[in-house]
């Protein structure tokens, strides 16, 4: 019976693992490969504890069980000194460890920091919508709505906002996620370094439609990357005041939409709504 017990525990946890992807593991831009990295070295510090205390939790009561007369608990004694020191100074030596990376690499991946490449940064306005995601590239003055192209082993600039609810904009196999947050601008540098189809979505729940606030984050070589953006500009389907009105109605599972053009001071307009600056004009 234990054996079976056992079993069915093992293909029950592979069933239940299947499904996943585990995109923080295959990272794609330097960003990821850090954090994956902190994320196994803190693991395999944290299991120095954790692995020998579920060993004695397990080992422990199955000797000195009720029933087990060649192994009686009765010690003479009631306090060990040696037994303080290990069970308190390994504990902190581990948190002033893993407090001194968990510092370092803070720092390192500081989302505002740039990312040094020898290809010039492009920039990428995000806005959060109920439910979906409004992209706008500045420099190139176009928009589209839950899809971005980037080019390969070029940083790029994230300007993050809301115009709705607090969010959260994240690419797992990019890097790091970072809130958006109504009449605030945040900043995230990130970089692809191979080409690919990378989901993005929003990992702070934010109401009805949020498990369909999806994206696509393809990246592209350079010459993929600017036929992509010429294509949509040869749309005639501007980001007009009608559209953007539609945008905002709460709507879910949104398919891609693209706009051959767009306000440039949109996103900052929709930042000063929230901030009180264009009721003070």
């Amino acid at each position: 019976m234990v054996k079976l017990v056992r079993n069915f525990s093992v293909i029950f946890t592979l069933m239940l693992l299947s499904g996943c992807e585990f995109k923080l593991f295959d990272p794609k831009g330097p960003i990821a490969e850090v954090q994956m990295d902190l994320i196994i070295i803190t693991t395999l510090i944290m299991l120095i504890v954790v692995v020998p205390v579920t060993i004695m939790g397990i080992w422990f009561p199955y000797r000195y069980r009720k029933n087990n007369t060649k192994h009686e608990y009765n010690p003479d004694w009631e306090h060990s000194t040696k037994i303080e020191i290990v069970v308190w100074a390994i504990p902190i030596l581990i948190v002033i460890v893993l407090g001194v990376i968990t510092y370092v690499t803070s720092f390192s991946v500081d989302p505002r920091k740039p990312i040094q490449s020898e290809n010039k940064p492009i920039v990428i306005q995000v806005v959060a919508m109920d439910w979906k995601w409004l992209f706008i590239y500045p420099e190139q003055e176009f928009a589209t709505v839950n899809e971005i192209a980037i080019p390969v082993n070029t940083p790029v600039e994230f300007l993050v906002t809301s115009d709705t609810v607090m969010n959260s904009f994240f690419i797992p196999n990019i890097g790091s996620q970072i809130y958006a947050m109504s009449g605030m601008e945040n900043r995230l540098n990130l970089m692809a370094t191979e080409e690919g189809e990378y989901k993005g979505f929003s990992s702070h729940y934010s109401g009805f439609g949020f498990s369909g606030m999806k994206f696509t984050a393809t990246a592209k070589t350079e010459t993929a990357f600017n036929q992509w953006v010429s294509q949509i500009k040869a749309l005639d389907k501007p980001l007009d005041d009608t559209r953007l009105e539609n945008l905002r109605v709460k709507s879910k599972d949104v398919q891609p939409i693209y706009f051959s053009s767009v306000n440039p001071l949109l996103f900052n307009e929709i930042i000063e709504k929230y901030a009180g600056a264009l009721n003070v004009r």
